[in-house]
């Protein structure tokens, strides 16, 4: 019997949904991702995490001082004989955004003016290289807390990861003193090295993005301490929102809470010769707190989307699969009773199971 074959090959694919429901949509996953931020970083520790982070910024500034200004002035000569104090000026000019103006009077401004009075020569010293152990002691703090907040904090030994925080603070600060002097001599100097003959177009690209490629540089520097602090890190797309959450947190709260203590300090509430370092603490631990909460948004998109691991996933899968079929192999080696039998033994079932004649048998 012969079946007619439908000529009619339209597909039909569900009605699209409404604009009205797609929205709807998108606000519950977004209140489910903000509710889910919320509740691991509590259960997390935020809290603990930021103010240990801001206790160990406030003993690491001189050592990180010390190691940035004191590097410059090996490659200073590069970009000009003032370049040193160019970059101390525009330390001290940015940490007045930031800061408060006590905090930058009492506390940076002589810290750095103490560090560029000890000269380079501090650099080779044996203090210096003491100081890169005190210095690293924050950068631990946020790689211990991001390995937290993505479930990997029991990965790394924890002395490996005391001294993998050391290295990934030493690659940081040299690629400080590499990009700090491009940075802090700003636009004025790329349009000094800029050939006249070029065409003024390129002087329009250097004013207009000269400030969003240092936003950008900010947000891959936070991205690279997202994906060097996990050992199994996400890929790069996946770093980036909670990078972007974490510049955008530290600039609000460090502008209310310099709108805070500027109206306290108006009104007359003071704690005397505690108030810079209480200050400083502050800024600290908005700035641990907005990179631990970068962290957390980032695990928890993880978490609702899963996605996978870049090669950590797969090797991990070769090294789980190793193990298993080596602990099979040896409990076959040494299960009691096992034995190899021979080839004639398996294959004939009329083969005598005593090989050996023997001639008292009846």
């Amino acid at each position: 019997m012969l079946v007619p074959i439908s000529t009619d090959h339209r597909e039909t694919f569900p009605p699209d949904p409404e604009p009205t429901e797609a929205r709807a949509g998108v606000v519950r996953k977004s209140w489910r991702l903000i509710w889910r931020t919320t509740v691991k970083s509590w259960d997390d520790g935020i809290i603990g995490w930021s103010a240990q982070a801001a206790f160990w910024q406030a003993l690491s500034l001189t050592p990180l001082l010390l190691g940035v200004l004191g590097s410059l002035g090996y490659i200073g000569g590069w970009f000009g004989p003032d370049t040193v104090q160019i970059i101390s000026a525009r330390i001290i000019q940015f940490s007045g955004e930031i800061f408060t103006e006590q905090v930058v009077d009492d506390l940076i401004r002589p810290t750095v003016d103490n560090v560029l009075g000890r000269g380079r020569g501090a650099v080779i010293s044996v203090s210096f290289i003491m100081s890169l152990w005190a210095g690293s002691s924050a950068m631990s703090c946020f790689v211990a807390a991001i390995c937290t907040a993505h479930d990997q904090h029991q990965v790394r030994n924890p002395v490996w990861q005391r001294i993998f925080a050391l290295i990934i603070y030493i690659f940081f600060l040299i690629s400080a003193v590499l990009v700090l002097p491009l940075v802090a001599l700003g636009p004025t100097y790329l349009h000094d090295i800029v050939p006249d003959d070029w065409n003024n177009a390129v002087s329009v690209v250097i004013d207009w993005g000269y400030f969003p490629f240092v936003g950008l540089l900010l947000i891959g520097v936070l991205v690279l301490l997202y994906r060097f602090s996990l050992p199994y890190p996400l890929p790069w797309l996946r770093l980036v929102p909670g990078a972007f959450l974490a510049g955008v947190f530290f600039w609000l709260a460090t502008y209310i809470l310099r709108a805070y203590l500027t109206a306290l300090a108006q009104v007359g509430y003071t704690y005397g010769a505690l108030a810079t370092p209480i200050a400083f603490l502050l800024f600290g631990f908005f700035l641990g707190f907005s990179i631990v909460v970068g962290a957390e948004l980032n695990a928890a998109i993880q978490e609702l989307w899963p996605r996978d691991h870049n090669g950590a996933t797969v090797r991990q899968w070769v090294s789980t699969q190793t193990n298993e079929i080596t602990d099979t192999l040896r409990r076959r080696a040494i299960r009691p009773g096992w034995h190899h039998r021979s080839p004639a033994g398996a294959d004939d079932p009329a083969a005598p199971t005593d090989p050996i004649p023997r001639s008292d048998r009846p």
